[in-house]
């Protein structure tokens, strides 16, 4: 089988890619509408407020899989399933390229397709002209001054026509549509050497925004140990947005901070309001333990700092409390900090430091009982798997001159940087020029990393995983449409012309990697 000079397939995928953009918005618009005929229909007639959310994404990922199989995304049905976590997976290969499945270097490509709370009512108070599932319904009414005051970055009005509005459309479906249409275009050059050498692997992961990088966990820790090498990634593109609103979109992300949840728990005596002296108060200790949190971290002291991935955070991002009324002295105040962890940070460490504050040792001072910790995830996935992990994400960098890096920045220029104009490079548009980043929030990327010592799953040298401290991790990088500071915001949205450009990448990029 003759190989088509990468000239020659450079220029097919990116014509490919603009031919199937119109497919590509329609995925994703339905992909994004999917909850709608859900969330207002009582659970006796099958409805499920909370449908498309962690958890509850069964609709729109049973809509994927007939997606995959309807444009011809995947060589055979066979190779298109879910795991048991309810993770949707493919699997692409040339079996005709004449090398050895286990010499084949193996791509991932990986995808939540949860989102965060809809906020239907909110959407159309702000925007006026927006719903979170069926995107522009009333344009006389859209309120375009507080979009652009609620968005890092959108492009002028004339080329509003490109956004799609939804929930998701940037964190992360757009991404995941992008996985499985530069599928589609990866079978259909299969015979001009898309996939010589490689296994692609695809995965549609579930409950990322409730439990961060939990389908990515599952596989690592149940299906990879003992797993044969066209298992085991050499590389794995996480497709969440990597835009930025001021360096441009499209970024290739070679790392991200890894996140943990530290619960406290502040138990006191409740009594009645008016003789507070009978009781012993959670609400206000635990209020001093927070307001004395914030301000060590406001003077960083206790924080990591990295030039590259940047310092450790800690912020108050949940709690609940038990009381028996409002006049009450309350018996139980429980409240969560979310922590990001840099390189050179621990989550032993940051418990630690939470326990060494001086307001704790005041409130069990005064005879309240504090227990600071680490939660379990325990919710159950759509498919009824519990994963019960510690909610602990680690952090993970690739190096820069990594290979997979270097293919990247190589498929960037292949496929997008001919397809740019110069002109267009402003705020959160697209570049000519490939841009080497991080990521600021969170991925799946964290459910990666394994312990440095854990020997059960056999990677080959070859496969160049990257060693960090006491864990290792296959490399990763990050490319897809979307900006990140748009995401989770009132009125998200997404340029189509960046998920053109995202597919092509997608497409390429396995060819890339062979040939290198």
């Amino acid at each position: 089988m003759k190989e088509a000079a990468p000239s020659t397939l450079d220029a097919k995928i990116a014509a490919l890619a603009a031919r199937d953009l119109p497919l590509a918005v329609s995925i994703l618009r339905e992909a994004i509408r999917i909850p709608a005929d859900f969330v207002d229909q009582p659970a006796g007639q099958g409805g499920d407020p909370r449908c498309g959310t962690s958890n509850h994404e069964g609709p729109r990922i049973e809509y994927l899989r007939r997606t995959l199989l309807e444009i011809g995304a995947v060589s055979d049905p066979a190779d298109v399933g879910f795991d048991a976590f309810g993770n949707l997976e493919w699997r692409l290969e040339d079996p005709g390229d004449g090398v050895p499945r286990a010499e084949k270097k193996v791509i991932y490509l990986d995808g939540h397709c949860d989102t965060v709370k809809p906020l239907r009512e909110v959407w159309h108070a702000k925007t006026g002209g927006l719903d979170p599932f069926l995107g522009l319904v009333d344009p006389a009414k859209l309120d375009r001054a507080y979009l652009r005051r609620e968005l890092g970055y959108l492009p002028p009005d004339d080329e509003w026509r490109h956004l799609v509005f939804g929930r998701g459309s940037a964190d992360q479906l757009g991404g995941v549509v992008s996985q499985i249409v530069a599928s589609r275009i990866l079978v259909e050059l299969m015979s001009e050497g898309a996939l010589r050498g490689v296994v692609v692997r695809g995965y549609a992961t579930v409950a990322e925004e409730d439990n961060d990088g939990g389908g990515p966990l599952y596989i690592t820790r149940k299906l990879l140990p003992g797993a044969p090498p066209e298992m085991i990634p050499d590389v794995v593109i996480l497709t969440d947005s990597s835009g930025d609103s001021k360096k441009g979109a499209l970024g290739i992300y070679r790392g991200q901070r890894g996140r943990m949840q530290i619960e406290v728990e502040v138990t006191g005596r409740s009594c009645h309001g008016s003789m507070p002296w009978e009781g012993l108060n959670p609400l206000e200790h635990g209020g001093a333990i927070l307001a004395e949190a914030a301000r060590k971290y406001d003077r960083r002291e206790g924080f990591a700092d990295h030039p590259f991935l940047g310092h450790g955070t800690r912020t108050a991002s949940w709690a609940a409390l038990e009381t028996p009324s409002d006049c009450a002295v309350p018996d139980r105040f429980t409240f969560r900090f979310d922590r990001r962890l840099t390189v050179g940070e621990t989550p032993e460490q940051a418990v630690k430091d939470v326990e060494a504050l001086e307001s704790v040792r005041a409130a069990r001072a005064a005879g309240l009982a504090v227990a600071v910790g680490v939660p379990t995830y325990e919710e159950p996935t759509w498919r009824g798997y519990v994963p019960g992990n510690p909610q602990i994400y680690m952090s993970w960098v690739t190096p820069e001159e990594h290979p997979a890096i270097q293919a990247a920045v190589a498929a960037y220029r292949a496929v997008v940087t001919p397809h740019v104009a110069e002109k267009d490079e402003q705020g959160g548009s697209l570049r000519r020029e490939p841009r080497v980043d991080r990521w600021v929030f969170s991925t799946d990327g964290v459910g990666f990393p394994v312990p440095a010592s854990d020997t059960s799953i056999a990677v080959p040298e070859r496969k160049r995983w990257v060693v960090s401290g006491a864990f290792r991790h296959p490399a990763m990088l990050g490319f897809g449409a979307g900006l990140e500071q748009n995401t989770h915001k009132i009125g998200e949205c997404l340029d189509t012309r960046e998920l053109q450009h995202a597919i092509a990448f997608i497409a390429r990029f396995p060819s890339m990697v062979a040939e290198r």
